[in-house]
């Protein structure tokens, strides 16, 4: 009753605020910095089990010299989760022991489980440790296909999902990321242990201001998971990684004591997962910006690219949704009812101790990295799936002879082929035009793969690459400007980079179909739509709808606003 009652009264400084921070949108960016801070500062954090670690980008980079050590070691298969914990619970003390001479590195110790176990059940089973992360990379089904002239195309991976709780090192700040940063994560990394990664994200923007909501992120966020659950395709892994580094002040015996800190917490009894939530009506929810503004703000964009003086050809406006319900929001569970629908797509979480999560359910790849091949990958426009095969042929025709939705997604393909160009030999793009299909959305679609000169050229690549045309517009700084001079809500991490850096392969998606979820409070649903010459706004905010359907559907509506969406065939 008390976080109903202060969700109300939150919410209500939100409508109060909604005329006075559209009033000023035209001012100075430095004029509403405050806003940003007053209009989420309904976010509150509750108390959880928190792992200390070193921050790997911490001190002069100048100063850091190679690790001493970085290795794998793998125990004998077990039956259980339970039987890989005392595998891993002995192996630390026998550690403890006999230390490693080093006064730097990391090891993972890992030991394989004769069963899959979904990584998904294994998080949500313990019991609120912070630091967590989750990534799922995509996982083909019969209902995905890229239509390309009849052809299908399919790819298999063997390392289905990873969950991670604890952080043997922990690389975050509050300064854009750099390629300093980049070195400084790679230092923990090595293509012999291809395990050993860190899962994290950046900002759309490091130049906003940063609201209080986003402020435990920083920049940038990314950890190598303390304790980890592999989800492979058949069996599972449950691993442990220590590090450290003398120079850090964070030395071998402390980084034990963290781990077995850690390991104390560790559930062996994972519970699997309904896919479903316990649905809930929604107390209050509102936008940023409202319709009304957000017409104003699309008119406004639109009279700037029909500009013959303007360079700008595309930008990309977004719209913050907040929404209170009635009972706590679980993220892990919103996140595995997620996974129903996006088995072709990316699903992450990203939560830093006494934090919201920022979890998501994106269809779209930044980029692949292999060695040194290179994949990326150009996707725009959108339409909703049909109800029968018929009507779905007819959107997708429709959206293939779209003059407007092929520009926006010639816009973006020629972008990233020209940055990719850049620091590759050869470009290869195929297919150039094709439609990709989901759930509940189908986009136009292009392929594009080449190789890098070095590897040093992977942080040349996330550095140039991000923000495409597909999240921010074109020309890129001219975009980000409008954007900066138009919302009135910080983007944070949505739209930014979200993945994992290891060894020898990379990859990330676009931190797109977003959400920033507090259990006892509720959820900041994020998505965008891209407007360029001959865009309507109301068909912009109805393509809002759909992209945050998948998240909506999760909520048990008041009357009036169910049965709005339901006529406009947003909610399945």
């Amino acid at each position: 009753m008390a976080t109903a009652t202060l969700a109300r009264h939150s919410l209500a400084h939100f409508m109060d605020l909604e005329s006075i921070k559209y009033s000023i949108a035209a001012q100075p960016v430095s004029r509403r910095q405050s806003l940003h801070l007053f209009y989420h500062r309904c976010y509150y954090h509750k108390p959880c089990s928190v792992v200390v670690s070193m921050n790997g980008c911490q001190g002069n980079p100048r100063d850091r010299v190679p690790i001493g050590s970085i290795e794998t070691r793998t125990f004998p298969a077990v039956t259980s989760p339970a039987l890989a914990t005392d595998t891993l619970n002995l192996a630390i003390s026998e550690l403890k022991a006999n230390p490693p001479l080093f006064t730097s590195g990391i090891l993972r110790l890992q030991v394989p489980i004769q069963q899959q176990i979904e990584a998904i059940d294994w998080l949500h089973s313990q019991h609120q440790i912070h630091p967590r992360c989750f990534f799922s990379g995509r996982r083909q089904s019969k209902d995905f296909m890229e239509v390309t002239n009849g052809n299908g195309y399919q790819k298999s991976n063997n390392l289905v999902s990873v969950a991670g709780v604890g952080s043997a090192v922990l690389f975050s700040n509050v300064h854009p990321f750099c390629y300093n940063d980049w070195k400084s994560i790679k230092r923990f990394l090595s293509a012999n242990c291809p395990l050993i990664r860190a899962y994290g994200a950046i900002r759309f923007d490091a130049r906003a201001n940063l609201s209080s909501e986003w402020e435990p992120f920083g920049s940038f966020y990314f950890v190598i998971p303390q304790v980890e659950l592999d989800e492979l395709d058949g069996c599972s892994m449950l691993a442990t990684t220590i590090a450290w580094d003398n120079a850090f002040s964070w030395t071998w015996e402390r980084a034990v004591d963290a781990v077995e800190a850690t390991m104390t917490q560790i559930s062996s009894n994972v519970v699997k997962l309904s896919k479903e939530v316990t649905r809930s009506f929604i107390l209050s929810n509102s936008h940023v910006p409202c319709k009304m503004y957000w017409d104003l703000a699309v008119e406004r964009a639109l009279q700037i690219i029909n500009r013959s003086s303007s360079p700008l050809t595309k930008v990309v406006l977004a719209r913050s949704s907040k929404f209170v319900i009635g009972n706590d929001i679980d993220p892990i569970a919103w996140l595995a009812c997620l996974q129903v629908e996006g088995e072709n797509a990316y699903q992450f979480c990203l939560q830093p101790p006494n934090a919201p999560a920022f979890i998501g359910n994106t269809p779209e790849q930044l980029f692949h990295r292999n060695c040194l091949g290179i994949s990326s990958e150009a996707m725009a426009g959108t339409r909703a799936r049909g109800g029968s095969m018929a009507l779905d042929l007819q959107i997708q025709l429709d959206l293939l002879s779209s003059p407007k939705d092929h520009l926006e997604f010639k816009i973006v393909r020629d972008n990233i082929r020209k940055k990719l160009e850049a620091v590759c030999d050869r470009i290869v793009v195929e297919p150039n035009k094709a439609i990709r299909k989901f759930h509940r959305v189908q986009h136009l679609y292009a392929r594009l793969a080449g190789e890098l000169r070095s590897e040093d050229d992977e942080f040349k690549i996330l550095s140039s690459l991000h923000p495409t045309p597909a999240v921010c517009g074109f020309p890129t700084e001219e975009a980000r400007l409008l954007i900066a001079e138009t919302e009135v809500f910080d983007r944070g991490m949505y739209a930014g980079p979200v993945g994992w850096f290891g060894g020898g392969e990379s990859e990330f998606a676009v931190g797109i179909r977003s959400a920033l979820v507090e259990k006892g409070l509720g959820a900041l649903i994020y998505a965008g739509t891209g407007i360029v010459k001959g865009s309507n706004p109301s068909l912009e905010w109805d393509e809002l709808e759909l992209k945050t359907s998948q998240f909506t559907k999760l909520l048990k509506l008041e009357g009036p606003l169910r049965q709005k969406i339901e006529s406009s065939g947003i909610i399945n």
